[in-house]
């Protein structure tokens, strides 16, 4: 038995969660979550909480029981609290400027600057010119749309240049050295 898929998830209160047979809906103060179920693996309701089982003893329903707990959790922390993900922009003259609440334009070192703009339910916060901060209900989403972002800079080795996730530790190379 999975260590993780036995565990319930604690529901807590103003959240309101719907199971219908392949699929689980979680609406909360942060928004609301859908998600399709895989099958071999049921949720279930039990006193407030939410039980995720296996229908059968199958190798993918073994595989797949603890994901769907923790998804199924992610959701619950998702509606309830919310998801973030901090990135900072280093290099000179690289810089960030939100938009509005999901929309981003960045400077990168391109002739021209680099618009972006957030999917449905993910909003950007721009403390400093150099710091960015993703924010939504669906964990998944978030991290996409940072790795998104990164991708359009990633640090590269010689200098640190680029975007990275806060408290990434960019490995750093060294440069050639010149005739002496």
């Amino acid at each position: 038995m999975s260590r993780i898929g036995k565990a319930p998830v604690a529901v807590p209160s103003g959240v309101e969660v719907k199971v219908s047979s392949r699929s689980v809906a979680v609406k909360g103060p942060k928004g609301a979550l859908t998600r399709e179920i895989p099958v071999g693996v049921s949720v279930a309701v039990v006193d407030g909480s939410l039980v995720v089982s296996r229908d059968d003893d199958g190798r993918d329903a073994r595989a797949r029981h603890g994901l769907v707990r923790t998804l199924v959790n992610n959701m619950v922390i998702g509606v309830t609290e919310g998801f973030t993900k901090e990135l900072e922009i280093i290099g000179v003259g690289y810089r960030a400027e939100a938009q509005g609440p999901n929309k981003l334009k960045l400077a990168l070192g391109f002739s021209h600057p680099v618009p972006f703009e957030a999917p449905e339910g993910i909003t950007f916060e721009v403390p400093t010119q150099t710091k960015v901060i993703v924010k939504g209900a669906d964990k998944e989403v978030v991290g996409q749309v940072a790795a998104n972002i990164r991708e359009f800079r990633k640090p590269e080795p010689y200098k640190g240049k680029g975007i990275r996730y806060a408290n990434e530790r960019v490995l750093r190379k060294a440069g050639k050295t010149g005739k002496k």
